[in-house]
């Protein structure tokens, strides 16, 4: 199988970025499966229903993941509820609206299931992701495993990508907007990388605007956080299995016209 992983999208240039090369890179790579975390989509802070809809409707992304801003959106959580394909971690607490784990079907008919995490390390309260994961595995099989491992601390997602592997097909970071030169293939089989980095304006600090980000380390009271707009890039992984196990991984980075 082949498969596309994209990093945090973030505001209307990440949006732009995935509407325009998402279709080629389709026809290009011969994807099978596409994965995009869009928990900072809208305004970069969460998603909105109709940038869910025409992700999964119109251009035909699989599995939307997210991670803390899951619901900085108001009216979101109801979205999550009846969308399976929308995907909060599936280490919140139970109760949360919406689910954190997917199984789906290709059109050749392998199973592919895809498990969004969240790590613990300086990020909101949450339940433990590694006996989460094993949770999810214990009731779940299928061809195919991805899980999107939204971590602040890199020593985090490493310690996942080594717990997992073997298990899952791959373990591919998000959260820092940093892309990572670590892209590789684990002794077990599983394909890793501590973080994609984000698909966004990189003209800033993770997305923001520089000028507001720092007067957030230079003031008493920080300027209002807005998305930048220069220089956006677009980040992927692009990965191949045979069975459960990858074969190749390699990063994709695409610019504006």
């Amino acid at each position: 199988m082949r498969m596309l992983v994209l990093g945090d999208v973030v505001g209307e240039p990440g949006r732009r970025l995935v509407e325009t090369h998402l279709p080629t890179l389709r026809r290009e790579l011969d994807l099978d499966f596409v994965v995009i975390n869009g928990e900072n989509a809208a305004h970069g802070h969460g998603i909105t229903e109709r940038i869910a809809r025409q992700w999964l409707d119109e251009l035909r992304v699989d599995v939307i993941t997210t991670g803390n801003h899951a619901f900085d959106v108001k009216d979101i959580p109801a979205t999550f509820q009846v969308e399976p394909r929308l995907l909060r971690p599936a280490n919140y607490p139970p109760g949360t609206p919406g689910a954190g784990h997917v199984k789906l079907h290709t059109p050749s008919g392998l199973e592919v299931l895809v498990i969004n995490l969240m790590g613990r390390v300086n990020m909101p309260p949450c339940d433990d992701p590694f006996r989460c994961a094993d949770a999810v595995l214990a009731r779940e099989r299928a061809d195919v495993v991805i899980v999107d491992m939204h971590a602040e601390a890199t020593s985090e997602a490493q310690a996942m990508g080594w717990y997992l592997d073997g298990r899952v097909s791959a373990v591919l970071g998000t959260h820092t907007h940093v892309p990572t030169l670590d892209a590789r293939i684990l002794p077990g089989g599983t394909a890793y990388v501590t973080d994609i980095g984000m698909t966004g304006p990189y003209d800033g600090v993770i997305g923001m605007r520089k000028e507001a980000s720092l007067s957030r380390f230079l003031k008493v009271k920080g300027e209002k956080w807005e998305v930048a707009e220069g220089d956006p890039q677009l980040h992927g992984i692009f990965f191949e299995t045979e069975g459960k196990k990858a074969i190749s991984i390699r990063r994709i980075v695409k610019t504006l016209p």
